[in-house]
Parts: structure tokens; C-alpha cells; sequence
């Protein structure tokens, strides 16, 4: 089990992962390149030189080659996730950093290219949510029109599954009594509902079932 799967609540599941553009990468490729270039050279003059700094010089490759390898496994672990339920972002390699956001709470969603991240389909995506932070922006994400996309359409999914909830007699938040129950006649049709929320993928399987079974009780 992989550590954001780990911070999943009951029921909750995840429908899209996305990390920084490659892009990110490239400062640190030019820097890794650039010194290990400059070491196998002074190697290969060692050859001529001196045979013994030419093995010193091929050794010193470890640290151009391990400063990338760290940096990639930086990159890796720096997730944007989507669930049915919120929005995380997860950043760290070692020590971690969790911050999310409830789809409920996302008043709006501004997404921001270049022309180069039209063309290598890169771009900033800022949430302005309700939340105490009010906004937070993922600067360079991959494919952000595709990420905007997911958010926008686990957030009307969202908003179908409180319809239905509110149909099926679910008591509301904050409201002192349930809503009306839904008659015999109504549960077939909620039911079938209930599977088209399914198939979209808002709800899993096993919330269909109980959902189901609490609407059967119903008849």
C-alpha cells in the first residue's frame, strides 16, 4: 500500500495522480551533465597524465550521478491527487506533507499556460476554495487542463451524490429532522440511480451495495 493510499478515508478512492512537469527536472539534468562532463574529461587528460587519477576522476561521477537520483525520487514523491471526496498534495521524499482540500469547499479554479506550456503541456493551476488558506496554486503541474478537468467533473459527481442522498430521505447536514423518505414506488428508480453513480465511478462498490440495501429496507 502506497502512502496516499494510506491517508484514504472510508469509501474514498483515487481517480487521478499528477506530479510536476518534467520540465522542473531540466536545471538539475544541465547542472548533472555539465559536471559530469567536466569529470570525464579531467579524466581522460588523466589518462595521459597520470593513470591514478583517471580511476579518481571516474569515482567523483557518483556525485553528479547521485544528486540526480535524489532529485528524481524529490520529484516522484511530489503528488497532486484526486479523489471522489478532496483534493491532497503531497510533498516530500523522506519527511511528508500532507495539505488537502474538500471538493465541497472549491469555489473556483483558475488554470494559467505559457506558450511553452501549451506546447509541452505543462501550466499553473490555482484553487480558491473556502478553506483557511483560501488559495493554493501547483506551479509547472502536468497536463493541467486534463487535472482541471478531473476536479471539475469529481465535483459536480459530488454534487449528484448529495441530489441523491437528499432524495433518498438522507437526514441533511444541520437540519434538525430527515428529509421525506422516499416511497416504495420511488426505490426502484433510486436504485437504478444509484448504479448510474456507480458506473461514473463517484461511489465504489461497496457503497452501492449499502446504499442499495438501505433503500430496500425502504419497501
Amino acid at each position: 500500500m502506497s502512502y496516499v493510499e494510506k491517508l484514504l478515508a472510508r469509501n474514498e478512492h483515487i481517480v487521478r495522480v499528477a506530479r510536476d512537469h518534467w520540465i522542473t527536472l531540466l536545471p538539475t539534468i544541465l547542472v548533472d551533465v555539465a559536471v559530469s562532463i567536466v569529470i570525464i574529461g579531467l579524466s581522460v587528460m588523466g589518462v595521459i597524465l597520470s593513470p591514478p587519477l583517471t580511476w579518481f576522476g571516474l569515482l567523483l561521477l557518483v556525485v553528479p550521478i547521485g544528486h540526480f537520483a535524489l532529485r528524481i525520487w524529490a520529484w516522484g514523491n511530489n503528488q497532486y491527487v484526486v479523489t471522489n471526496r478532496r483534493i491532497l498534495q503531497v510533498t516530500g521524499a523522506f519527511g511528508k506533507r500532507v495539505s488537502d482540500t474538500s471538493l465541497e469547499k472549491i469555489n473556483d479554479i483558475v488554470m494559467e499556460q505559457s506558450a511553452m506550456g501549451c506546447m509541452l503541456k505543462f501550466g499553473d493551476i490555482e484553487i480558491i476554495s473556502g478553506s483557511e488558506s483560501g488559495i493554493d496554486v501547483f506551479r509547472r503541474i502536468a497536463d493541467p487542463i486534463e487535472f482541471k478537468k478531473e476536479l471539475l467533473d469529481q465535483k459536480e459527481a459530488l454534487a449528484s451524490l448529495d441530489v441523491f442522498e437528499e432524495r433518498a430521505g438522507r437526514v441533511g447536514q444541520g437540519d434538525p429532522a430527515p428529509t421525506e423518505a422516499p416511497s416504495a414506488s420511488d426505490v426502484p428508480g433510486l436504485i437504478a440511480e444509484l448504479d448510474e453513480l456507480r458506473q461514473q465511478g463517484v461511489i465504489t462498490d461497496v457503497e452501492f451495495e449499502e446504499k442499495k440495501q438501505q433503500l430496500l429496507t425502504k419497501i
